[in-house]
């Protein structure tokens, strides 16, 4: 991936950053009052040279007194500039996330032809440590990447070659169990989600460990579930539509792990992805089943269109047999979790107070927004079974997005702090710097965290 910094260049274009109602640089005024221009938040204009060329565009922020501000608006500035070479005037304590922004807004999904973005640099803001953001610009976008290739080209397979890619890369060691041999190794719910699935789609455990084995031992875990057709209790078609991305867990996962790796944070980082498909055929398993877990519990299946959380539940009970400081698992898990807050603002879970309220500082520092929900005990009754030890679902419609928290909860014992992200890893409609389609969301956040808590 081609950066979209370059070095300070006189010829750079300037973009002015000027607040709602202010003033607007001179060389933008006279054209200003010839078009009739407007400094109302998010307007863009831009401003003719006497030679025929670009003078300066003039992005309008939102004012000093607004209750919300967007410190990736320049990310709107990727659909309105011709290609160039530009830099930031006056873009003040934004500069970072706003040049962020920008080179996030530039993301096309190009794999099937769809032209790429336009030829775009920036010179680099001063102060901008220009490493970090390539490192995040790219960890994301390959999240993005992932979530985007539909589920023909993103099998099982192909999301284990994309960890492995990734290890090589930052020289992580990556081992994988699949097929039949997660039963062999105890993974037995895993292995009933994704069997399934025609044999070159074997379901499978892929398992990256990067840094010092004495550093401290942080693990993410992802749902990789590369296309979810709710098995047996299959979904309508109009839910269907979007399960390419119900690996977007992963794909977070993935992120967040590029960037710690990319900054070599001094940890034993570990990345636990369960990849599989919930397909249907005569060897699915059925509502009413019950199967083991790999921490002993054993599961009633409640319904085969809650899958991901046996698939986490497997893989949570691997990471913490080694007790770690920090687990932290992410997955498209519940429609709840957006019915009770939308598309972009995904709820976090956890005991840790002091953990929740670092990551959702961080989530407000980098723009990549978390809200903490309730691990509400009393709910917990809800997934009570007359057969079998816990049903994976609670018994009716309510407090969905925390039921589904309580249950992976259940398979954490010996970590030090445990958290749960039910991401929606997808932009329904295009903003300042999130492109239409899929989003790493809280990858940004919890790198943050990470490199504060750990760098020395």
């Amino acid at each position: 991936m081609p950066s979209i910094f370059v070095p300070a260049a006189d010829s750079a274009t300037p973009i002015w950053f000027v607040p709602a109602g202010g003033v607007l640089p001179e060389a933008a005024r006279g054209w200003a009052r010839a078009t009739g221009f407007e400094t109302t938040a998010g307007a863009t204009l831009a401003v003719p040279a006497s030679d025929g060329g670009l003078a300066g565009v003039a992005l309008i922020t939102e004012s000093a007194s607004a209750r919300e501000k967007n410190p990736f608006l320049a990310g709107k500035l990727a659909s309105v500039l011709p290609a160039g070479t530009y830099r930031f005037e006056d873009a003040g304590q934004n500069a970072r996330l706003g040049a962020l922004g920008l080179a996030l807004g530039l993301y096309r999904f190009t794999r099937y032809g769809k032209p790429a973005a336009k030829d775009i640099r920036l010179v680099a803001p001063d102060g901008v440590d220009v490493a970090a953001l390539e490192r995040t610009v790219r960890a994301v976008e390959t999240a993005r990447d992932l979530i985007n290739t539909p589920a023909n080209d993103l099998g099982p397979v192909e999301l284990e070659a994309a960890i492995r890619a990734l290890g090589e890369r930052h020289g992580a060691t990556v081992t994988s169990i699949v097929g039949d041999d997660l039963l062999a190794q105890n993974f037995p719910l895993v292995h009933a989600v994704g069997r399934a699935a025609a044999a070159h789609r074997a379901p499978r455990i892929v398992d990256l460990v990067w840094g010092p084995e004495d550093a401290p031992k942080v693990t993410l875990v992802g749902k990789g579930v590369v296309f979810d057709t709710g098995g047996l209790n299959i979904k309508p078609d109009a839910s269907m539509l979007l399960m390419k991305k119900d690996m977007g867990g992963s794909a977070v996962m993935i992120a967040a792990a590029d960037m710690v790796m990319g900054a070599k944070i001094p940890v034993r980082l570990r990345l636990i992805v369960g990849a599989v498909e919930n397909a249907i055929s005569g060897d699915a398993f059925r509502p009413g089943d019950v199967i083991p877990s790999r921490k002993g519990p054993m599961v009633e299946i409640g319904n085969t269109d809650a899958e991901g959380r046996l698939v986490l539940a497997d893989a949570l009970a691997l990471a913490d047999e080694e007790a770690p400081e920090l687990i932290v698992d992410a997955a498209t898990l519940t429609g709840a979790a957006r019915v009770a807050l939308g598309p972009d603002l995904p709820p976090l879970y956890s005991d840790d107070d002091a953990f929740a309220a670092d990551l959702l500082r961080h989530a407000q520092a980098e723009h990549d927004p978390l809200w903490r929900m309730p691990l509400w005990n009393p709910y917990d009754d809800l997934l009570a079974s007359k057969v079998a030890d816990v049903n994976h679902i609670s018994g009716g419609p309510f407090a969905g997005s925390i039921t589904a928290a309580l249950f992976l909860r259940r398979f954490v014992g010996q970590a030090k702090t445990w958290a749960h992200l039910d991401v929606f890893a997808w932009t329904p409609s295009a903003k300042p710097g999130r492109p239409e389609g899929g989003e790493a969301q809280g990858a940004r956040a919890l790198a943050a965290l990470i490199a504060e808590r750990y760098r020395r």
